[in-house]
């Protein structure tokens, strides 16, 4: 149920952290997978590392396309030479997102607040947009958005990111609503606190990783790889007859 084999998949910001990890299990579970991420001779690097990974005989593959997700014309060139690499797309990973801004919302420069939901909201938007009519096509296709338990909860140092995390789980939604009758599914997953350089300021920082952990069940932070698993649920004929949801992945810390 869970074998990918067959299978293209896109994942932004898939160069390092919970992206790398999703793309190296889709990978594993047969998926041609495109690693893209801003920088190409880091994506190559990671591209070679999963490649290397590949069991004998295994359906998988990575392949590399940089992209710069706040451009869309950069959205649409990843989407054009995955086409013409891969074939079709049947899985899309919208993992990238930014946030160049810690501290109160009444402190937060303009700048910052429309970079956070240009790159975390719009570009997922654009990029859905641009790979929907192939799936509507053939009434197959996945799609899953990487959110974060921040648009669960308040958030006194993360507000502008919290808001385009909580939007981003109702893109899933509304893109399920409309899409669902083309048996495309969406998605989204939000991850707790994942030990990644994209998280550094908060799990680098002993009060804010104890107020984290403390009083979750498992009591620590999670890994990169306890994210992709879920990926790939999503992605698979397992998780066929889920749609239009949050699949929260946090260690219990936000039911306590």
């Amino acid at each position: 149920m869970f074998d990918l084999s067959g299978k293209n998949a896109i994942i932004t910001g898939s160069s390092k952290g919970i992206g790398k990890a999703i793309a190296h299990q889709m990978a594993l579970a047969g998926a041609k997978v495109t690693i893209s991420s801003r920088k190409a001779e880091v994506c190559e690097e990671v591209a070679k590392e999963i490649n290397d990974s590949l069991p004998e005989g295994c359906a998988g593959k990575a392949i590399v396309i940089p992209c710069n997700i706040n451009s869309k014309e950069s959205l649409q060139n990843l989407v054009d030479e995955a086409h013409e690499k891969l074939g079709q797309i049947d899985i899309l990973v919208c993992n990238a997102a930014l946030n160049p801004f810690f501290g109160s919302s009444m402190d937060i420069p303009d700048d910052a607040f429309d970079k956070i939901m240009d790159a975390n909201i719009k570009s997922n938007h654009w990029l859905c947009n641009m790979v929907l009519p192939e799936m509507k096509a053939r009434k197959d296709g996945a799609i899953i958005i990487v959110s974060s338990i921040g648009g669960l909860r308040g958030s006194p140092v993360l507000g502008a990111y919290s808001i385009s995390k909580a939007a981003d789980m109702q893109l899933a939604r509304n893109l399920a609503v409309e899409h669902g009758p083309d048996n495309i599914r969406v998605n989204a997953i939000a991850p707790g606190l994942i030990q990644t350089d994209f998280a550094k300021a908060l799990w680098e920082n002993p009060e804010i990783l104890k107020r984290a952990t403390s009083r979750a069940p498992l009591q620590r932070i999670g890994q990169p790889e306890e994210i992709a698993g879920a990926a790939v649920f999503l992605a698979s004929s397992a998780g066929t007859f889920m749609t239009g949801q949050t699949l929260t992945i946090d260690g219990g810390q936000t039911i306590t």
